[in-house]
């Protein structure tokens, strides 16, 4: 397939609109929702990663043996586990799921959620240690002969694993981040480069300074970019469920209470959709910032607002900048993924079926 779509698990019920239920490691929510979006037609399930969550290596696993084809994305944050350790504990993760994993490294956009977990590094420390510890896993996952490892941040003696991923089938790395230090480093190491839903102009800002760091190290990226679709039969309809949606998540916001100071996102990703949302709460065609702006852009939170057609003609912009990856998710995860699935999925990749097709007839 020329496009990827991506779709996202949690490992219980909840949302900005949804008040979180049932136990906090639901299995059988995390069945029926990874089962709903293999039978809604996606090509993987991102398994996000926060400091006071379950662990996503066992939600991963449970979703995965819970479904046949599906692809899974299990995001993970260096620096509490040991590279040489991590290596392994993806590769037998990727094996036990038939060779179906890739991992998207984060490494993190918050100090006060990184000190809960004990870590004190800044900004530009943390994204260092990242590529550090990537440079170890890479070469964990490609050596097999012993060597020891040196590096700011890693020391190992003899380093080796008993399980890699198939020569043939490398594990894909994913990465995130805006900042010059980010950007930096996903160059050497991204196979693709992950984005918020930003404007048209502000993602091919990105997709230029990334393309060009990857080459500097002889390498191609590809790019993911994520949006909330809000769709419904006409474009009125799709607006109005826009509105509800935001009064909800509101009223949801002000239940729980304003976000702490030293909670608001720091990451520049962040800083970058409130600049989005500071230019309108509609932007370019349907690009909707309403939650970006409620949340403080901490999260991905812009949503393409219209009906399925004109939701994936939005998509198709972005897939005019160079984007082959679409993480989305709706504010009702389960039945808007089976929404999806129905037309907004074959829709947009029926449309880029044929203009790909008139571009091969055109050369």
């Amino acid at each position: 397939m020329s496009i990827q779509f991506i779709g996202m698990i949690s490992h219980r019920l909840a949302s900005e609109t949804i008040a979180p239920s049932g136990p906090v490691f639901d299995k059988d929510y995390i069945t029926r929702i990874a089962r709903a979006h293999e039978a809604a037609g996606f090509d993987r399930l991102l398994v996000a990663h926060a400091s006071d969550q379950p662990d996503g290596f066992l939600v991963t696993a449970l979703a995965g043996l819970s479904t046949e084809k599906i692809k899974f994305l299990l995001a993970h944050r260096p620096g509490f586990v040991s590279p040489t350790l991590a290596a392994r504990k993806f590769a037998t993760l990727n094996q036990l799921l038939d060779n179906r994993l890739a991992v998207h490294i984060i490494s993190g956009g918050s100090d006060a959620e990184q000190r809960r977990d004990g870590d004190y590094l800044d900004h530009d420390q943390r994204y260092a240690r990242s590529e550090a510890f990537l440079d170890v896993v890479r070469d964990i996952w490609s050596n097999d002969q012993p060597f020891n490892i040196s590096n700011s941040f890693y020391r190992a003696e003899q380093a080796i694993s008993a399980i890699r991923p198939p020569a043939d089938q490398p594990i894909p790395v994913f990465f995130g981040g805006s900042s010059d230090t980010a950007i930096r480093v996903a160059g050497k190491h991204a196979d693709v480069y992950a984005l918020w839903g930003e404007s048209l102009a502000q993602t091919k800002e990105t997709i230029d300074r990334v393309t060009a760091e990857a080459a500097r190290h002889g390498r191609k990226t590809e790019f993911s970019v994520s949006f909330r679709p809000i769709i419904a039969d006409t474009e009125a309809e799709a607006w109005q469920k826009a509105e509800l949606i935001l009064a909800t998540a509101t009223r949801r916001q002000q239940t729980a209470g304003p976000l702490k100071p030293d909670n608001k996102p720091q990451s520049v990703g962040a800083q970058r959709l409130r600049a989005t949302a500071a230019l309108g709460e509609i932007v370019d065609k349907r690009l909707w910032t309403g939650i970006a702006k409620l949340v403080g852009g901490g999260q991905n939170s812009t949503a393409l607002v219209g009906t399925p057609e004109q939701v994936a003609d939005a998509l198709l912009d972005y897939y005019d900048l160079g984007v082959r990856n679409f993480l989305i998710r709706g504010f009702d995860p389960l039945n808007d993924a089976l929404d999806y699935g129905k037309v907004l999925l074959p829709l947009t990749r029926e449309k880029i079926a044929r203009r790909e097709q008139a571009e091969r007839q055109r050369a």
